[in-house]
């Protein structure tokens, strides 16, 4: 069995003392209520104080959680209260286009998959959350980096690997698609990650008119494109996919888009 390590135990056990009881402790009271000797307590204290995780008040020399702790417990909120607002829309976006639903936000220069709806249909199907895609190629991708100036330089940034010979890895032409996808109010991917599929996705802002997420759609080409027309996307699944990412928005306070 592997063993725990004793430093990042009594870190963890710092920060719960300081999440309960009083607002800000001393070094001394810190010590003695996790059984440390003051020069563990302080090394310790001082790592936290380094990451941000940790604070201490000039005047008095007490610590109380720091700001890098908000903003983690912020992100957890915000991914967590947008999977729950979007659950019954990305349902009813999966019964209606008859494809699967992925509702993705931006992490580590890429997409990280936090809902996925099966394709209502008997099929075996792979539950996918927890996945990452890479921001260039997929739909769900192009719209986070044409709507999140933080998306839009980590795509820049990443290594563009070619997928299939559709894969637009180009600064310019890239630059280009999202300049598209802004002015439509919807990304496509044919063929561009993989050979056969497509998706289609939008993009979901929350109160702050801010881009939280994207949700979309992905299936075979011969379903999502329209036989007149290769490489179109069916209109009825676009209108589709817009109305449930404004649906999400509006719930997440967005108002009207």
């Amino acid at each position: 069995m592997a063993r725990n390590i004793q430093s990042l135990e009594r870190a963890a056990a710092m920060l719960r003392l300081l999440a309960g009881g009083e607002r800000r402790l001393g070094l001394s009271d810190i010590a003695s209520s996790l059984g440390l000797a003051k020069g563990t307590a302080h090394g310790i204290l001082r790592t936290l104080q380094q990451e941000g995780f940790v604070e201490q008040d000039d005047a008095s020399g007490r610590y109380q959680l720091g700001a890098e702790l908000l903003r983690l417990g912020t992100t957890y909120l915000d991914v967590h209260e947008l999977r729950a607002r979007a659950l019954v829309w990305a349902d009813d976006l999966a019964r209606s286009s008859g494809e699967s639903v992925y509702l993705g936000v931006l992490h580590q220069q890429g997409v990280l998959i936090v809902h996925h709806v099966f394709r209502p249909d008997d099929s075996r199907q792979v539950l996918e959350i927890g996945a990452m895609q890479p921001l260039h190629s997929t739909a769900l991708g192009k719209v986070l980096s044409a709507y999140d100036p933080v998306a839009h330089s980590e795509a820049l940034e990443a290594d563009r690997k070619a997928f299939t010979d559709r894969t637009v890895c180009e600064p310019e032409d890239f630059e280009h698609i999202l300049d598209v996808t802004r002015a439509r109010g919807y990304a496509a991917d044919v063929e561009e990650t993989w050979e056969g599929v497509a998706s289609l996705a939008a993009p979901i802002h929350d109160r702050r008119r801010m881009p939280v997420g994207a949700v979309g759609i992905t299936g075979a080409v011969e379903r999502l494109c329209r036989s007149d027309d290769e490489g179109a996307l069916r209109p009825e699944l676009i209108a589709a996919v817009r109305d449930c990412a404004r649906a999400v928005s509006r719930d997440l306070g967005a108002g009207r888009f």
